[in-house]
């Protein structure tokens, strides 16, 4: 398999939108430090994304911040004709929500109450807890405390729990 990254494609900011999992959350002062990286530098990464056929829609993956500049800053979107650089990757709705927290987890905050959905999402999708671990860099606690905040004892049907105490 080739890297997506060799297939940079120039894509109408029209036909790109935001996935509704990602949890990531980037301050007003790192937003305007990325509006001046990308008017200083230019675009040095692409965004990532799914291509939607039926809808002719490009959904990130990786990169919203980078798109909501070029939405909202006119000179960049001016300078850019208003294309965004995107790379495709082919997976199924599970791996992009766990694709979409790899590319984030080093960078910026996670919103508590979205990362509990997504842990909530994958584990109704039948994702153990082992596949989270390993797709998405999280521990066993940090899952178990996600699980415990979602409130769903449905996300414990398939664990065996010991007694906290033993009886005389």
């Amino acid at each position: 398999m080739k890297s997506p990254v060799y297939n940079v494609k120039a894509v109408p900011i029209e036909k790109v939108r935001a996935n509704s999992y990602n949890p990531n959350a980037v301050a007003p002062p790192e937003m305007k430090l990325l509006e001046l990286s990308i008017w200083e530098d230019g675009f040095t990464m692409p965004c990532v994304c799914y291509f939607l056929p039926d809808e002719d829609v490009y959904e990130i993956v990786d990169g919203f911040h980078r798109y909501t500049i070029l939405k909202t800053s006119r000179r960049i979107f001016d300078r850019e004709k208003g294309l965004l650089p995107v790379v495709v990757i082919e997976k199924d709705i599970s791996n992009r929500m766990a694709s979409t927290i790899r590319h984030n987890r080093a960078r910026g905050s996670h919103d508590i109450d979205l990362m509990t959905n997504i842990v909530s999402e994958l584990t109704k999708a039948g994702m153990g807890d082992v596949w989270i671990m390993k797709h998405i860099g999280m521990d066993a606690d940090e899952i178990l405390r996600l699980k415990q905040l979602s409130g769903l004892a449905e996300l414990f049907k398939n664990k065996e729990f010991s007694t906290s105490f033993e009886t005389l």
